[in-house]
């Protein structure tokens, strides 16, 4: 499907909004936020700063040494050991990093004089530790869809793409060639971040007009799930090359240790090439390519493929065709290109960036930007099999994304959710359930529920009406739910949920072996049972009536802590509750206790504590409250939460409960507390995400707080929230509407961690098109996406702020109290 471009719409909003047509949105982007090491306490974003369009398939960047390195980049002064076609954004897992494949890497040395058995000389040093480089301080640089650093030793890296191909830029110091050295290329078979080659084969040409070309093939292990991958590439390069060869380890033992095989080209039609049978082990081979040359600036294009290299070469003639009057690639055509595809995503979301804070200004566009790297764009790239559906991969996981970047998709980008939407019901289609954790093109580990279930849920509120136009079977759609949500599959390790049990005993029971022989990881079955609620919630709402409030059956209430009694607990079989304490695996946890996804968790909490997962039911927060006591009660607890260090900014099970003050009638807590996390827990430094950014999720949940609002997931609902500027518009292409929120009354001094007393920063009214909604607590996505005005009037008196509540027409929705 293509996606239009709406200009004569993105023209008038320039305009209406007083931004200069001229504005240059990409120059808003720090794409270094989030770039810092996660290493000793650090910060870990795990941000991917290289050149890619939106939804790329290609993440072009360089690669650190040393690991925590899931997105390649870390942005301190580790060595560099290439630039390379693929990476994850945001993600934890593997602290190696996943994808990282067929790198290139540049030196000067002298490799022909030293064919043969060659122990990491000095002279040529193509192996992943002997070659790895400094970069000079300052010398990053990167913009939308493109991305530079310069070595030590004055090489120039750059890099700029399209979707499934680009250009790679190498720039050597005039004086580095010289009669007994070269410029040289390493172009890295073996190599990927996690350091997992299982077989391949490379195989390198050189043309009549002397010019290298490079295929390879590689087989590689996932960076988050149990299995292998298969990836290709292509390399072009435009310069005439002086020699040509190839590098491999002499044995397994002594990787390091290489022989290596060169010619000079004078003689032409050179072709080299190496093959490694897979093996179900990591082999420590190292293998590769070598080319020479004696110009000082060499061009790469690349192409990538899932299929095959003839098609990894196809993408690149295809997607970085030769310029008909150089006879070369056109490195600032690509560039451009890709710099106005991220001018109009960014587009979508307009403010006067004159009249606003620049420090909002950068953390909106920032993670606009993010929001839209992933998932990735594989359409025409999926090697399991025929269909004429997208394909996506970078679902990495729908439990990272579920709650922010797909809400934010459904405002912003209704033909990309589209296809992404798409792409998970065709999963079922072919697997039988809605895939979870797609990683590397693989099945991923599930790691929660199957939360690819309110994703589905939430576009057929919101879209079914349109579901068809947009490529979405609304049928299929349903049944993919209903299939998940009733079907067990054999090992849901990778993919669906333990219903056996979830229908039996309507929770998920502790040490309980299915009779029916289906296995799986059973441990988090106290924080699943409340995401099988949910999806259960997401079926209903797309039509299909199911239980989904059976989270109240994980409820003990005779657990107490810190004076609160009730808390969400595991469960036996026999119906008698196993306990937690509930501060295990919070921030404040005394105990080294295993939180993650793993047969040693023993909590049964996923990356969350039970103070923490009892405030999770966005379906029928109602429910929660009457259970914890009431609002009073409900008010303190919240408050408790944070106040003894159990709130973690940077994970997913956090995200909602700032915002939870709603459903007592305090949206003026709400307001205060998302101020203090925004201004103490995000920044536009390298360390400015607490946390891994995961896909988006915490640039989408910052985009969220940004513009004043929190989504109800599978719900067509947004909680209101005090917004961080005086105005802005946003854009729906699928709806062909402009709505503008302006915040009247909006007060500057609101801009801190602890707003001053007085300073207006409490909702008072909301009006859409002039007619007042009669709450400020609530807001439809037919109002969000309907065009025309939103004014919320904001003021300073905190009492009366207390005192309104959520104003004539009552609280959010929730399922107890007949919402929805």
């Amino acid at each position: 499907m293509k996606l239009p471009i709406h200009l004569p719409l993105l023209l008038f909003l320039l305009s209406s909004t007083n931004v200069s047509a001229n504005t240059n949105l990409t120059s808003l982007v720090n794409l270094f936020i989030g770039t810092a090491s996660g290493a000793n306490g650090g910060s870990g974003g795990n941000a991917f700063p290289g050149s890619a369009i939106p939804h790329a398939m290609a993440k072009v960047g360089i690669d650190v040494s040393t690991a925590p390195r899931q997105a390649g980049y870390i942005h301190d002064n580790s060595s560099i050991t290439g630039i390379s076609l693929l990476h994850d954004e945001g993600t934890g897992g593997n602290t190696d990093g996943g994808y990282g494949n067929f790198p290139l890497f540049p030196f000067v040395g002298n490799c022909l004089n030293s064919s043969g058995v060659l122990p990491n000389s000095p002279e040529c040093e193509p192996g992943i530790q002997a070659r790895a480089a400094l970069r000079a301080q300052g010398t990053d640089v990167a913009s939308p869809g493109y991305f530079s650093t310069t070595f030590l030793s004055g090489i120039q890296i750059e890099s700029t793409s399209t979707r499934r191909a680009g250009l790679i830029r190498f720039t050597f110091p005039e004086s580095n060639a010289t009669d007994s050295n070269s410029n040289y290329i390493v172009v890295d078979l073996t190599n990927d971040l996690g350091r997992s080659f299982s077989g391949g084969a490379i195989s390198l040409s050189v043309s009549s007009q002397a010019l290298g070309h490079v295929e390879l093939g590689g087989t590689f292990l996932q960076s988050y799930g149990p299995s292998n991958y298969t990836v290709f590439a292509c390399y072009d390069f435009d310069s005439p090359v002086l020699e040509s060869g190839t590098y491999q380890s002499v044995n397994t033992s002594s990787p390091s240790v290489f022989n290596i095989t060169l010619s000079n080209t004078t003689n032409i039609d050179l072709s080299h090439s190496l093959q490694f049978p897979f093996t179900s082990s990591i082999s420590p081979i190292q293998a590769g390519g070598l080319l020479a040359f004696n110009t000082s600036q060499v061009l790469a294009r690349f192409g990538v493929s899932m299929i095959s290299s003839d098609q990894a070469c196809t993408n690149a003639e295809e997607e970085v065709p030769t310029n008909s009057e150089s006879e070369m690639w056109d490195w600032d055509v690509v560039r451009a290109a890709s710099n106005s595809q991220w001018e109009e995503v960014l587009s979508r979301v307009l403010v006067d960036v004159e009249k606003e804070n620049d420090t909002v200004v950068e953390l909106l566009y920032s993670s606009l930007y993010r929001a839209s790297l992933v998932p990735a764009n594989f359409t025409g790239e999926n090697p399991y099999w025929d269909s004429p559906f997208p394909f996506f991969d970078a679902m990495f996981c729908s439990w990272d994304v579920f709650r922010t970047v797909h809400p934010l998709l459904s405002l912003t980008s209704p033909y990309e959710w589209s296809q992404i939407v798409s792409a998970y019901v065709d999963g079922w289609r072919h697997t039988g359930y809605i895939p979870e954790c797609r990683a590397n093109t693989k099945p991923g580990y599930v790691q929660g529920g199957s939360d690819g279930m309110p994703i589905l849920g939430e576009f057929a509120v919101k879209y079914g009406a349109g579901a068809e136009g947009l490529g979405v079977s609304v049928d299929d759609l349903y049944q993919a739910l209903m299939d998940t949500a009733e079907n067990t599959p054999p090992n849901w390790l990778t993919v669906g949920r333990q219903n056996t049990a979830w229908k039996t005993f309507n929770y998920i029971p502790t040490d309980w072996v299915d009779p029916s022989g289906s296995v799986g990881l059973p441990t988090r079955e106290a924080s699943r049972a409340y995401e099988y609620a949910l999806g259960d919630f997401a079926v209903r709402q797309a039509g299909l009536a199911l239980n989904n409030m059976n989270f109240v059956n994980m409820w003990d209430p005779n657990v107490t802590s810190d004076g609160f009694s009730g808390f969400a607990q595991r469960k036996y079989q026999n119906g008698t509750f196993a306990f937690t304490d509930p501060i295990t695996c919070s921030p404040v946890d005394p105990i080294v206790h295993s939180c993650a996804r793993g047969d040693d968790n023993d909590s049964g909490f996923y990356e969350s504590s039970s103070w923490e997962m009892s405030f999770f039911a966005p379906h029928s927060v109602a429910t929660l409250v009457r259970l914890m006591g009431g609002n009073t009660t409900f008010v303190d607890r919240v408050n408790n939460y944070f106040s003894q260090g159990y709130f973690t900014a940077g994970n997913e099970p956090s995200f909602n409960v700032p915002s939870i003050y709603h459903y007592a009638a305090r949206p003026d807590l709400s307001a205060l507390r998302i101020r203090n996390i925004v201004f103490s827990d995000f920044s536009t430094q390298i360390g400015g995400i607490p946390g891994n950014d995961d896909s988006a999720a915490m640039a989408s949940l910052l985009t969220f707080h940004l513009l004043g609002l929190y989504p109800v997931q599978s719900t067509s609902q947004f909680l209101i929230n005090s917004p961080f500027l005086s105005s802005y518009t946003l854009t729906n292409a699928f709806f062909n509407t402009s709505t503008t929120f302006t915040v009247s009354g909006f007060d500057n001094a609101t801009l801190v961690a602890s707003p001053p007393a007085g300073s207006r920063v409490f909702v008072k009214s909301v009006k859409v098109n002039g007619v007042d909604t009669g709450s400020v607590c609530v807001i439809g996505f037919e109002d969000v996406t309907g065009g025309g005005e939103v004014v919320i009037e904001v003021d300073g008196d905190a009492d009366a702020a207390a005192m309104r509540g959520c104003g004539p027409n009552g609280l959010p929705d929730s399922l107890e109290t007949g919402g929805f």
